[in-house]
């Protein structure tokens, strides 16, 4: 597939207990505003999620934030994105910043990001898209994670080719050189249009 248009990414609203894993976040946003790819995330002006959304503004890209009305004021958003969409549920959130991306990268972060990322790995197993799925593996934090998949083919549950389909790795070259070269089968999107309104 072309490289992608607008880039979903999942990672922490807490910046992490390393300096690391701030700048890789501030560098990938910086990447991303300079292939002109626009940023999809959770809308929250904290953490590695506030991060990347100002790393892409500084670079003069698009930066749309999905967030749930009632973690406006939790998550803290972010008041300076092209555009802030406010949904009802946390259902709604992930749908919607589904149907605005066609990639899907995760940057460290915790239970929210596992929770977010994994459902867009299970819709790609069920056939309902076929677009890219990568974790970027900073400092090595998603190494026990890596080990786990290949664990869960080893043992029955997960097909190779399904593991094989998710990018691990630390360099954001090689993350974005994959990505453009990424064949999902002719990628499309299954799910219909969903019913959040305006």
């Amino acid at each position: 597939m072309p490289q992608p248009t607008s880039l979903c990414v999942y990672c922490g609203s807490s910046p992490g207990n390393h300096p690391g894993y701030t700048e890789q976040a501030r560098a990938f946003g910086a990447e991303m505003a300079r292939r002109g790819i626009a940023l999809v995330y959770g809308g929250g002006k904290v953490g590695l999620m506030g991060t990347v959304a100002d790393a892409v503004l500084a670079g003069g890209g698009k930066v749309i934030g999905v967030i749930p009305r009632q973690l406006v004021e939790l998550e803290v958003a972010h008041p300076g994105l092209s555009e802030l969409q406010v949904v009802e549920t946390m259902h709604q959130r992930k749908t919607r910043m589904y149907e605005l991306s066609d990639a899907f990268v995760a940057l460290p972060g915790g239970f929210g990001t596992m929770d977010e990322m994994f459902e867009m790995l299970t819709w790609a197993q069920l056939g309902l898209h076929r677009y890219p799925c990568a974790f970027l593996d900073v400092r090595g934090y998603y190494g026990g994670l890596r080990t786990m998949m290949d664990h869960m083919v080893g043992e029955g549950f997960v097909r190779a080719g399904q593991r094989d389909s998710v990018w691990f790795g630390d360099s954001m070259a090689a993350l974005f050189d994959w990505m453009d070269s990424y064949d999902g089968g002719g990628a499309s999107r299954v799910i219909g249009p969903s019913s959040i309104k305006a």
